[in-house]
């Protein structure tokens, strides 16, 4: 990996800290510009799919553009045994960094509607379809960015991910978090994009089964892996790793 820890960590925090900006922020921005439910799910995907394929293009060549604990988690376990690939201690280095990012970008979109920097939400996210949207959304995010590793298409990661995510939003029942990082930052705000600290745990345990359903699928579609399919963002300076949201 050619960029020093240090500055993949910054990375890291900065990009899932724009990453939730844009997610909390044209939340707030929608719900004050209508009241219709289905408008103000339009403007936030919209405003995600940009802002994470801008995001993924920005910094995939800094620190492979995870913002995102299950796809560095995924990272590691499939470059295992690759001395070139991520290691544990970058992933003890990227987690920390990825959930302080989140809630620093909740708390940030919250100033910037005038709105109180930290309110914990009061959007209950607790049911059972809920947990399942988030293990499809979490498989589907992994099988596009690993999948796409495997096929020697990596390139089209920024693309793939933030179209996967933009339908995402709308095909499964919980709008697609995928992302554990994220879901802890939003429980910062009492907006369109909030999910109450009670509903937090269920939704990190429905993202880490979604991931290791998607990890298992690889081979089944893909065959086993080759060494340079298996960390393309982190080997050959390509933004081929990104997050959910």
């Amino acid at each position: 990996m050619s960029a020093p820890l240090g500055r993949r960590v910054a990375a890291e925090v900065i990009g899932t800290g724009l990453l939730v900006a844009v997610v909390v922020g044209s939340g707030i921005q929608a719900t004050e510009l209508s009241r219709d439910v289905g408008v103000q799910l339009l403007a936030n995907s919209l405003a995600t799919v940009f802002g994470l394929g801008v995001l993924i293009v920005l910094l995939g060549p800094v620190s492979g553009a995870h913002f995102n604990p299950v796809v560095t988690l995924a990272a590691w376990f499939t470059g295992r045994r690759d001395p070139d690939g991520l290691s544990l201690r970058d992933v003890a280095a990227y987690v920390p960094a990825q959930i302080a990012g989140a809630i620093g970008g909740a708390v940030l979109a919250n100033a910037m509607f005038a709105e109180p920097p930290v309110t914990f939400s009061t959007h209950d996210r607790s049911a059972g379809h809920l947990w399942l949207g988030e293990a499809v959304a979490t498989a589907g995010l992994l099988l596009v960015i690993f999948g796409l590793a495997r096929v020697r298409r990596a390139s089209m990661t920024p693309v793939a991910v933030a179209a996967f995510i933009g339908s995402a939003y709308w095909f499964t029942s919980s709008t697609s978090f995928a992302n554990p990082a994220v879901t802890i930052g939003r429980t910062f705000t009492d907006s369109f994009a909030g999910i109450a600290p009670d509903a937090v745990l269920p939704f990190v345990a429905a993202q880490l089964a979604g991931a290791a359903l998607g990890l298992a699928l690889l081979p089944v579609l893909f065959g086993p892996p080759t060494l340079t399919a298996a960390q393309p963002a982190l080997t050959d300076g390509e933004p081929g790793l990104a997050a959910a949201r």
